[in-house]
């Protein structure tokens, strides 16, 4: 019997230029909500659930932010603050335009699960509040705020690799008046 190779970016983990960091990513992404939801069947214990799922939840973040992000989509964020005045902002970074080639399967993963998770929050929010178990907020506030940072920031750092790369490419006469259109561009965005 003959199998037959998914569409290139369709939905199928084989596909993907880095599947381990892409496995790992998604088994972040599915395990802390997972713990939430099915905690209670293995252990009584709320005090140990609420402990893994913010563990999951803070490596989830982390390995979002730092590795997933730059593996799999070439975007990287921080935030940076300023010794002398104590203002802080968002610093983006994205791969060059020619160096890196994105995987349209780690792609599409990649912001199916960015903005789908942050939206499994919301709604196990709504439940706790109207099942009136009120203990679980405080966890699910954290898991939006994680969540939801993590979203916040890839989408202005996808916004920012765009206008950097229109703008370079405007510019493409010399690369000098690339470069300059390219920072012109990123400062705007890291305010």
């Amino acid at each position: 019997m003959e199998q037959t190779q998914p569409a290139p970016g369709s939905l199928s983990w084989r596909l993907s230029s880095h599947p381990i960091t892409l496995l790992t990513f998604l088994g972040f992404r599915v395990s802390s909500l997972l713990v939430y939801l099915f905690g209670l069947l293995f252990t009584d214990n709320l005090v140990m659930i609420f402990i893994i799922t913010i563990l999951l939840l803070a490596a989830d973040f982390y390995y979002l932010k730092n590795i997933a992000g730059r593996r799999l989509v070439g975007l990287r964020w921080w935030n940076e603050v300023d010794p002398s005045t104590g203002d802080s902002h968002w610093v983006f970074e994205s791969s060059e335009p020619g160096t890196k080639v994105i995987n349209a399967t780690d792609s599409r993963f990649f912001w199916i699960a960015i903005y789908a998770q942050p939206l499994f929050w919301i709604a196990l929010a709504v439940v706790a509040v109207f099942s009136f178990k009120f203990i679980w907020l405080p966890l699910v506030a954290i898991a939006l705020v994680l969540t939801i940072t993590n979203s916040l920031a890839f989408s202005r750092c996808d916004k920012f690799s765009q206008a950097s790369n229109i703008a370079g490419s405007a510019f493409n006469g010399g690369n000098l008046a690339g470069s300059i259109a390219s920072n012109m561009v990123g400062r705007f965005f890291t305010r």
